[in-house]
Parts: structure tokens; C-alpha cells; sequence
């Protein structure tokens, strides 16, 4: 399938320079974009692996070429593209995940899936966006999502977890705390289903990278909610090795809880 110009979809927005263009409004643009072209190729006749490989390459076209336009002076660390080193001594640097959620996205007609850009900025995420196209929502931090409140007496703790490779701890972490699993796709779908208020935390233990963390934590860390490693430690990016295999996310009056019950059962 051809590769769709974003251009067209750019130039129906107020001209303005593109320097202009905030980095937070940017990431929302970015998270649009690649999520429209994900959506026109779920229509094709593609299934199964090619559908996947078919949305990662068209995503990551995307999102190259906008960057190209916006930011051409800022490096980038996508999934779908070949790492360099030169990101390491770079300032701002991009950090991507054009399609979260392969398996998801193949298996019509399932909604939690997402595209993720971050933007990492002298060792902090400075802006970001997590887009749910199959919603048609995107969340960023240029308009940060507001938690909704939940009462105390408001049934057991949920906790959002991989519905393919959830964590072994969990499961132990979960009647430690009393709470109930609730399985989905994509790490973005997960952490927006905290700050949307469907969980009231996510607990992620092994097998991720920077990309599929950093938009959703960013989103998290603007609308208010804990972020951090599963020992409590600081969630660091733009790092040599971009492994970074644990995540928590959650209500911030939950943290002590839920990183205590870990060390008990996680040591």
C-alpha cells in the first residue's frame, strides 16, 4: 500500500511557522497523524502478520516525515527505526512507538491499541501523547486528562494488566492487595485506563523498552498520578541500553501501598 503524504492533513491547520508549532501541540500532531494512517490501514485487506508489519512501516513513515518538517535538528529513538548513538549526546530527543499493540491491532476489530510520542528534553519527558485511535482520543500533555475521583468504598483496587504477558508477581501482588486484574492490550491503553479511571493502577514487570513507556508517563506525570520503576526508583530515559523492563503507574494515594506490596512479593 502506498505511503499517504501527511502533508495534505498539516497544511488544513493555521499557517503558522513550523518552529512555532509547541513541543506538546507537536506530540498531539505527531499521535494524530500516525493514528489516522493506522486506522486507513486496518481497512485494507492485510491480516495477521502483514497487517502488523503493514501498520508499524506506515506509522513510522509518518511520524519520520513530520518530525522531518517540525523538529529536524532533534534526534530520535523509535521501535520501528534503526537506533544511533548520537541521540546520547543530543538534548532533545523523540521518543516513539509508532504502533503499541501489534497483536491488538491485527485482531479487528479490538480498540486497545495506541501510538506514543514523547519528547525527552535534557533528561526529563517534556512533552508528550498517547493516541487511541480506534477511540478517536488522543491524550497529551497540552491539555493534561483530569483524573476522576474515586471514593473509597468504591469495590476493590483494579489493576490494568497485559492480557498476553502479564507479570507472574502480579498475580500474588493482587491478592496481597486485594485487588482485581483487569486484562488489555497496548502499555499506553493501560496507563490511560488510570488516568480515564477504568484501573486504578498499572503494575508492569519485564520485557519493555523506552518507547513503550515514555508518552504514557509523561501523560501520567501532567495529569497528577505516580509514576515510577517497581522498586520505587526513578524511571530514566534516553539511556545507552533503551531496556526498561518495569513500570508502575497509579493513583498517587496508592503508591506506598501498591510499591510495599511489591518488595513483599517481588524481593
Amino acid at each position: 500500500m502506498p505511503f499517504v503524504d501527511p502533508q495534505p492533513q498539516i497544511a488544513a491547520r493555521p499557517q503558522v511557522s513550523d518552529t512555532a508549532v509547541s513541543d506538546a501541540a507537536l506530540a498531539r500532531l505527531l499521535a494524530d497523524q500516525a493514528g489516522a494512517v493506522l486506522l486507513e490501514v486496518r481497512t485494507g485487506p492485510e491480516t495477521g502478520r502483514d497487517l502488523k508489519d503493514a501498520g508499524d512501516r506506515r506509522a513510522q513513515e509518518v511520524l519520520a516525515a513530520v518530525l522531518a518538517r517540525y523538529r529536524p535538528a532533534d534526534a530520535v529513538l523509535s521501535e520501528e527505526a534503526t537506533d544511533s548513538a548520537a541521540r546520547l549526546s543530543a538534548d532533545r530527543v523523540w521518543i516513539i512507538d509508532p504502533l503499541d499493540g501489534t497483536r491488538e491491532f491485527s485482531e479487528r476489530p479490538r480498540t486497545d491499541w495506541a501510538v506514543h510520542v514523547a519528547l525527552w528534553e535534557r533528561g526529563t519527558l517534556s512533552a508528550g501523547a498517547v493516541a487511541l485511535p480506534a477511540e478517536s482520543i488522543t491524550f497529551g500533555t497540552d491539555s493534561p486528562p483530569v483524573v476522576p475521583d474515586r471514593p473509597e468504598a468504591d469495590g476493590p483496587i483494579r489493576l490494568a494488566v497485559s492480557r498476553s504477558r502479564p507479570p507472574a508477581f502480579v498475580v500474588e501482588l493482587a491478592e496481597r492487595l486485594g485487588a482485581e486484574l483487569v486484562a488489555m492490550g497496548s502499555a499506553g491503553v493501560k496507563c490511560a485506563a488510570v488516568w480515564r479511571g477504568q484501573a486504578d493502577a498499572y503494575v508492569h514487570g519485564g520485557g519493555q523498552y523506552e518507547w513503550d513507556s515514555a508518552a504514557p508517563v509523561a501523560v501520567a506525570r501532567a495529569a497528577g498520578l505516580h509514576t515510577s520503576r517497581i522498586d520505587g526508583s526513578a524511571l530514566e530515559y534516553n539511556r545507552p541500553d533503551p531496556l526498561l523492563p518495569d513500570l508502575v503507574v497509579c493513583r498517587p494515594n496508592l503508591a506506598d501501598g501498591i510499591l510495599r506490596a511489591i518488595a513483599e512479593v517481588n524481593p
